[in-house]
């Protein structure tokens, strides 16, 4: 057994190790992680849902190679089939986010009291559809707003932030038995009265010919009766990829506030991963927008068409947007006259040159899409908006004269065409997805 320090001794050395601690440069801290984004935003595009959240393997796999920027999760809910969700993590969720994807966070919870499927497992709860006293079906309103509250908690354990849409899962009833669907339209109207003092958004999923028709029925026939859900997310197998139906008007949750399950459970392969999914066509909030750009304080250069340029060209918008490019990759600082002037040819051979392009005079369509495509190159496909998408539809448009793109920043139905005949062009597969060989082929001028 060691000696026990004299305490005279014992008090010293404790003072230095303080003093010390005190004297130590503090570790640096690290750094800030931004906050989520309010999901899904903004979105117009193809999603899929399943019931078990995918890896984060299987989830990289198809952001290359599918046409989906949307996912469904089941976050809470004692009735959802796959309570367990061991992918489901904070890390997950942030994950996902940062990389693109829209997250449509699902709760299936207490179900249609004439539900011929529910209770799942025995013990969990279905919609009380007694009336009550007052008649405003009080048990349900009261289980709608608890199934609120938990399916919050879930979602900011999982970082889901406020502003986020956050979908109950009704699934299909018989819509005309009376107090099965007026206990149903209560917990609803309960659910989202308290997700907005919770200060989330509230959607509903349900069989168009069900849950939504009641819905849409309501809004219409008794507005003051219910609080409506802010979008609605219709299951209707038609294998349209729209969000109609005639099943309900055309009026409600437009613009931007609907979702369409347009297939049901099949299997669907993606870069050899294979999922059991939903598809879904999502049109939210604003749709997919693209914040304003500039250069050059105000030089255009989104252009339907870049022309090869020739020594002599003088006055024009091409050689103007030219050198206004050159100058923000630090090759040119003359002026942005638009005269294709011996000091903006200098440039050009500079560009060339980084690019190990041939160095000529001429500056080429091949040229002219090494510098339309430089920079970051974030994976883009249909629903994407934002810069990377305005570089993709600038130097697909300098491929050829034939694509004269509108440069939007929106990745919609002419820039998917236009990337897949391109892909086919160069000996890609015509996904319809920018990823990095797509961006690697556009980089070098490939054509």
């Amino acid at each position: 057994m060691p000696r026990p320090v004299a305490r005279p001794l014992a008090a010293l050395v404790g003072l230095l190790v303080g003093l010390l601690a005190v004297l130590a440069p503090a570790a640096p801290a690290a750094p800030a992680q931004a906050p989520n984004v309010v999901t899904p935003g903004n979105f117009t595009g193809y999603g899929f849902d399943q019931c078990l959240a995918p890896t984060q393997k299987a989830m990289n796999t198809w952001l290359k190679h599918s046409p989906f920027l949307s996912v469904g999760i089941y976050i809470s809910g004692d009735s959802r089939a796959c309570r367990s969700q061991p992918n489901l993590t904070q890390d997950w969720i942030s994950t996902q986010l940062r990389k693109g994807w829209r997250l449509l966070p699902i709760t299936l919870g207490p179900q249609a009291s004439c539900s011929t499927r529910f209770p799942r497992y025995g013990n969990d709860e279905t919609i009380k559809p007694k009336p009550g006293a007052s008649g405003k079906y009080k048990p349900a309103r009261s289980q709608g707003r608890a199934e609120a509250a938990s399916a919050v908690a879930a979602a900011k354990a999982l970082g889901i932030v406020p502003g986020s849409t956050l979908w109950y899962d009704l699934e299909g009833f018989d819509q005309t038995n009376k107090h099965c669907r007026e206990s149903a339209l209560s917990f609803l109207s309960a659910w989202t009265s308290r997700l907005h003092e919770l200060d989330y958004v509230s959607g509903v999923y349900s069989s168009v010919g069900s849950g939504i028709k009641v819905l849409d029925d309501a809004r219409v026939k008794r507005p003051h009766a219910f609080t409506m859900p802010d979008a609605i997310w219709l299951a209707r197998w038609d294998g349209e990829a729209n969000t109609s139906s005639s099943y309900i008007r055309e009026d409600g949750w437009r613009p931007g506030g609907r979702v369409k399950q347009y297939m049901g459970g099949h299997d669907e392969t993606w870069g050899g991963v294979r999922i059991n999914i939903d598809r879904n066509f999502l049109d939210l909030g604003k749709g997919s927008v693209a914040v304003p750009e500039t250069h050059c304080d105000g030089v255009p250069v989104d252009l339907a068409n870049y022309q090869p340029v020739k020594p002599g060209t003088t006055a024009t918008d091409r050689v103007r947007a030219l050198q206004c490019l050159l100058t923000e990759n630090g090759v040119y600082d003359g002026k942005l006259s638009g005269a294709y002037s011996p000091a903006t040819i200098e440039a050009a051979h500079a560009w060339q040159e980084r690019r190990a392009l041939t160095v000529s005079d001429k500056w080429t369509r091949t040229a002219w899409m090494t510098l339309l495509a430089t920079g970051p190159r974030a994976i883009v496909k249909f629903g994407s908006a934002g810069n990377e998408v305005r570089r993709i539809q600038r130097a697909l448009n300098a491929v050829s004269k034939s694509a004269q793109l509108e440069v939007t920043g929106v990745f919609a139905g002419a820039t998917d065409k236009a990337l897949r005949a391109y892909q086919e062009r160069v000996d890609l597969k015509p996904s319809g997805v920018a990823a990095p060989a797509t961006w690697k082929a556009l980089r070098a001028g490939t054509r």
